[in-house]
């Protein structure tokens, strides 16, 4: 993390006050005088203004129950973002883990730790999602086999990986996958003649949506639900 970056989020200061405090000389890196705000901070490194040590800010995590309208991206002119919702400090700092369409709902994950992001959403993680889907025409015999086998979504040229479901009713089902694609779910079952009406997320890896959570709500992850993705 940059020196100026460090001890804006170690402190109510902004990073243009951060820069002015380095300017001054009086921002110390190990005893030493500290002159770039650029400078990336070790996590071994102690950092001093005035000669008082300031803490590395601990990275937070979020779980937010992500209500119908609101879209997944930190800035949009058209509609309501879910970092809109919160009330944290330093919130553009915050970014989406694993984003959901504007009408889909449930489990949505955020973080300012950039490196438990990637974890999260890159393809080698194991992290499966798990939603709740309903259908507009009735689910068919052969749905489970052609999801296991992977379905090929229009536009690509390799296979989902194999996913799973569980038929509830004769239009709802819980469907679990391995990976995040644009529009993945949409997809799969448009790539079976069917199409989606609801989709709500509850799952993600080991963390599950907090059933106490009103749209629209969220809290801190517990130290369990973070280090499920470590």
């Amino acid at each position: 993390m940059r020196l100026d970056k460090y001890i804006s989020n170690a402190t109510d200061l902004s990073r243009t006050d951060a820069k002015r405090l380095i300017k001054n000389a009086v921002v110390t890196i190990d005893d030493v005088i500290a002159s770039n705000p650029a400078r990336k901070i070790a996590a071994d490194e102690t950092v001093a203004i005035e000669g008082s040590a300031i803490n590395r800010a601990q990275s937070r995590y979020f779980m937010m129950n992500k209500p119908a309208g609101v879209v997944s991206v930190t800035k949009d002119h058209n509609n309501p973002t879910a970092i809109g919702l919160m009330y944290e400090h330093r919130s553009d700092e915050l970014q989406i883990a694993g984003r959901l369409d504007i009408d889909t709902t449930g489990l949505l994950l955020i973080t300012d730790d950039g490196k438990w992001n990637h974890r999260l959403t890159s393809p080698r993680s194991d992290c499966a999602k798990i939603y709740a889907v309903g259908l507009a025409e009735p689910i068919e015999s052969n749905y489970q086999e052609k999801l296991s086998a992977g379905v090929l979504l229009d536009g690509e040229k390799h296979r989902c990986l194999p996913a799973s479901m569980e038929q509830i009713d004769d239009y709802h089902l819980t469907l679990r996958i391995a990976e995040g694609k644009y529009h993945q779910v949409k997809r799969m079952f448009a790539s079976l003649g069917n199409h989606v009406v609801s989709l709500h997320r509850f799952q993600v890896g080991d963390i599950i949506l907090d059933a106490e959570l009103e749209p629209g709500d969220y809290r801190p992850l517990t130290d369990l639900e973070v280090a499920s993705i470590l």
